[in-house]
């Protein structure tokens, strides 16, 4: 229902753009969410785009990602900047629809020289 994608192995300071397509029954991707998980800790929120409240971001990434969606496309994006190794991680999006949580099977990003 959810299929991220955009991972990879980047140098500290580059830069990467997540991308997160909703299909089947996920209508609407409003209040589309990004997270990541490190092995052994929590899920961490990173941001939400929606519509009536905007973009909120958590204070991991704060002022180095942006995120975007493309309601036509289903889609949704998050572009990270200086990234760094403590940005490693499985990063996954989320959709809440129609009374359900959705998750994207996660895709993992390396941030090492």
């Amino acid at each position: 229902q959810l299929q991220a994608s955009g991972g990879g192995l980047v140098q500290p300071g580059g830069s990467l753009r997540l991308s997160c397509v909703a299909s089947g029954r996920i209508d609407s991707i409003d209040g589309m969410g990004w997270y990541r998980q490190v092995p052994g800790k929590q899920r961490e929120w990173v941001a939400t785009t929606h519509s009536g409240a905007g973009a909120l971001y958590g204070n991991s990434m704060k002022g180095r990602c942006v995120i975007s969606r493309d309601d036509a496309k289903k889609t949704g994006y998050l572009e990270m900047n200086s990234l760094t190794p403590g940005d490693t991680a499985v990063y996954y999006c989320r959709v809440v629809y129609d009374g359900y949580i959705y998750w994207g099977q996660g895709t993992q990003v390396t941030v090492s020289s």
